[in-house]
């Protein structure tokens, strides 16, 4: 008799759960809303199951919020409050717009020095064409703001329509700042104008902190150094500072979560005590990927997932089934393909890297690829599904 395969995959489940609010017992709404689907669809939990939760509902469970004012009293008080160097933010109303507003609260001045043509996640100012056509050279040329509108006028964002020059000058101005605002991708350039900066970029942030501090900058900070600690009972985020953070209303921000590795822990062991199973548990923020048609990055949070359990860590360990087929089995079709390709599997080494028969696999961390699936799943809009469940995502070809 031959052995059952299953014929499904890697399934991938947005689950629905309450409106989560401060202070809500999240471990255990998790669990009692992953269990109700489960009961209400029939289908089974399995060992190696990964349950999901999206950082904004962690966040939100903590109280972890922030005013503009908290913000505001903390760049004054990290930076003494003149003229600062506001440097490389991506051009986001959600992510970095009431951010500006908190930092230019605790200035005199700021001195906004955008990257061109398009900031670091992909969010453009400018085409590539516009860029050629002007005779510019991004990677050496200082703009102000005369000479860029001179050569380039009103460019609005593909998606939202905004003007992102005018909208953060604004923004800065209506804190009751001044603004002085070039372009510019040498980070050492902010250094004309003054020796105090924040770098605002998100993953090449120590790189760029590293480059003014070698030039001679008298203080720089990351957004990662902004609400490290509580300002007058304000949320935080110890690692990240403000980085992840996201608009909560028109005067404050919800922060990234922090120290959720419990949560996660705690879910893990209600599931086993309510089922038996072991699954892998994970908190998710944006995914790790790009659009093809905005050339927008999707990961615009510090890291995909800041707390998840033991399995989750490292990389996949795969075989190419298709290498397989088109190279080692070339001769063989049918059941005879199927047993030599399962046999492959069965017996790959434990780490397959340098091997061609893994080749094109992807080499990315568990958690980046599986928080990527869940962001697509769960959606930034209307869905309702903040808790994502996959299933399968560890069989292979092999799986009973």
């Amino acid at each position: 008799m031959k052995n059952h395969r299953r014929r499904v995959g890697t399934v991938s489940r947005g689950i629905r759960c309450p409106i989560i609010r401060e202070g809500d017992n999240l471990a255990q709404i998790v669990t009692d809303s992953v269990l109700a689907a489960a009961e209400e669809e029939n289908f089974s939990l399995r060992d190696r199951d990964v349950i999901s939760v999206t950082e904004s509902i962690v966040a939100r469970a903590q109280g972890n919020y922030a005013s503009v004012k908290a913000i505001s009293d903390d760049v004054r008080a990290k930076t003494g409050g003149g003229t600062v160097g506001v440097i490389f933010p991506i051009l986001s109303r959600n992510r970095f717009a009431i951010c500006l507003r908190g930092i230019a609260g605790g200035c005199r001045k700021v001195v906004l020095m955008l990257s061109y043509p398009s900031d670091e996640v992909g969010n453009a100012l400018l085409s590539l064409e516009a860029i050629e056509k002007s005779g510019v050279n991004p990677y050496s040329d200082v703009l102000t703001l005369e000479r860029f509108r001179h050569l380039f006028g009103t460019v609005k964002h593909e998606f939202t329509g905004v003007d992102y020059v005018e909208y953060y000058g604004n923004l800065i101005r209506e804190s009751g700042a001044e603004v002085e605002i070039i372009f510019a991708n040498q980070a050492k350039a902010i250094l004309s104008y003054t020796d105090t900066v924040i770098n605002c970029d998100i993953h090449t942030r120590k790189r760029t902190g590293r480059i003014l501090r070698e030039a001679g900058a008298r203080l720089v900070l990351g957004l990662d150094d902004i609400l490290t600690s509580s300002v007058d009972g304000s949320g935080f985020n110890e690692e990240y500072g403000l980085l992840g953070s996201n608009k909560a209303t028109e005067d404050s921000v919800k922060l990234f979560p922090h120290k959720c590795q419990g949560l996660v822990l705690e879910i893990q062991e209600h599931i086993r005590t309510a089922t038996g199973k072991h699954v892998e548990v994970m908190v998710y923020g944006d995914g790790a990927f790009k659009d093809p048609q905005g050339k927008i990055w999707e990961l615009a949070d510090p890291v995909v997932s800041p707390a998840f359990t033991d399995g989750l860590r490292g990389t996949p360990n795969e075989l190419k089934l298709k290498y397989l087929a088109d190279n080692d089995f070339a001769q063989l079709s049918g059941d005879a393909l199927r047993e030599a390709v399962s046999e492959s599997i069965r017996t790959k080494d434990s780490n397959l890297k340098g091997n061609m028969a893994s080749e094109g696999t992807t080499p990315r961390q568990l958690t980046d690829l599986i928080g990527s699936l869940c962001d697509l799943t769960s959606g930034s809009g209307d869905k309702g599904t903040p808790i994502v469940l996959v299933q399968g995502y560890f069989d292979n070809y092999t799986s009973e």
